[in-house]
């Protein structure tokens, strides 16, 4: 039993164009049934399948919106990292007076000094930093304890700072993650306060901009194919629906035309073997998702349809050395098949190919 599933990037426009044949039932037998004709040059079987059309929207593979860096170090910049650079946790954002900016992931900016009897949220933020940086003596919870200060201290010995067992946003920077340099918009020599360059995450992702009217295929998981420049296919899945729609304002539009003719919403795509992108750090990308699909039917070739002269479409059914036109219900279009239904019509059975 053949079973598969279809993809197609291309809708059928008109039946004719995929090559149906024209044929008429005539010369029946005085019981109704058809008079067996002679066999086709070429046949093909009648296969049972899932069948699905995907539809391609143009998407734009990088590393996401960049964002600023602010600092709130003092003194002098000595040091910044170059264009591409990705930057874990612990390590060093930016060096001012050769003290090291560190990076510590999180939601919650350090908007306060963390010190022996701080309590809240942004404690238990760093404290969970500080264990997963390996430093120990201290219980992970909303309290910034005497024993959390003597692990910040071993910290700040290893850092090469003052061991003050206080931790204050002149030290750290607070980021969801790794992040990328994008763009330097300080210079070695700057005051360290202030912006010092834009960032995204290290995890490369697609951005579709979809008609907001026809973004019902876009929920969050949903599978998607990616195809790079190169013809490469790499698997994806929905991350996020955007929820703010937006309109074209441009001078292109016609003069009947409203805000919401043209309000796109963006739904980003990501790609969990980011290694299959390759070097690709930004670039145009095609992504296909499924637009309609059939489970478990039977289709044939579109150009095995013949467009009978009664009316509809049907197919000529080979058996045992001879064949016969049966008429029948057609479905769905997908990658030159199509979906096919009607009495007498079964799995395996072998239906010609006009020439």
């Amino acid at each position: 039993m053949k079973r598969g599933v279809i993809f197609s990037g291309v809708a059928l426009v008109a039946v004719a164009a995929a090559g149906v044949a024209a044929a008429g039932f005539g010369g029946g037998r005085a019981d109704g049934t058809e008079e067996p004709s002679a066999q086709p040059a070429t046949t093909t079987q009648v296969t049972r399948q899932t069948l699905v059309k995907a539809t391609t929207v143009e998407g734009e593979l990088s590393h996401g919106d960049p964002v600023p860096l602010a600092s709130q170090a003092q003194g002098t910049v000595t040091w910044l990292p170059g264009v591409g650079a990705t930057i874990s946790r612990g390590q060093a954002l930016l060096r001012a007076d050769e003290r090291p900016v560190v990076l510590l992931y999180g939601a919650l900016p350090i908007y306060r000094p963390l010190a022996a009897g701080v309590e809240g949220a942004d404690v238990t933020q760093f404290e969970r930093n500080l264990r997963e940086l390996g430093y120990t003596g201290f219980t992970v919870d909303d309290e910034y304890t005497s024993s959390t200060a003597s692990a910040v201290k071993r910290w700040q010995d290893d850092l090469g700072v003052t061991e003050t067992g206080t931790v204050d946003a002149s030290l750290v920077v607070v980021a969801s993650g790794a992040v990328r340099v994008a763009e330097l918009t300080a210079r070695v020599g700057s005051p360290a306060g202030g912006e010092m360059y834009t960032f995204t995450g290290t995890t490369r992702i697609i951005t579709v901009p979809v008609d907001a009217g026809e973004a019902g295929w876009a929920v969050k998981n949903a599978p998607v194919t990616v195809t790079l420049p190169d013809g490469k296919e790499v698997a994806g899945k929905v991350a996020s629906v955007g929820t703010v729609a937006t309109g074209d304002d441009s001078e292109d539009q016609g003069p009947n035309s409203t805000g919401t003719d043209d309000a796109q919403i963006q739904v980003t795509v990501t790609v969990a073997d980011q290694r299959a992108l390759g070097s690709l750090e930004q670039t145009p990308v095609d992504v296909a998702y499924v637009a309609d699909e059939r489970e478990d039917v039977l289709t044939v070739p579109v150009a095995a349809l013949l467009a009978l002269a009664e009316g509809g479409y049907g197919l000529e059914v080979v058996e045992n050395g001879a064949s016969r036109y049966v008429a029948v219900d057609t479905g769905l279009f997908a990658d030159g098949r199509v979906e096919v239904s009607g009495g007498g019509l079964a799995e395996g059975m072998t239906v010609g190919l006009p020439k």
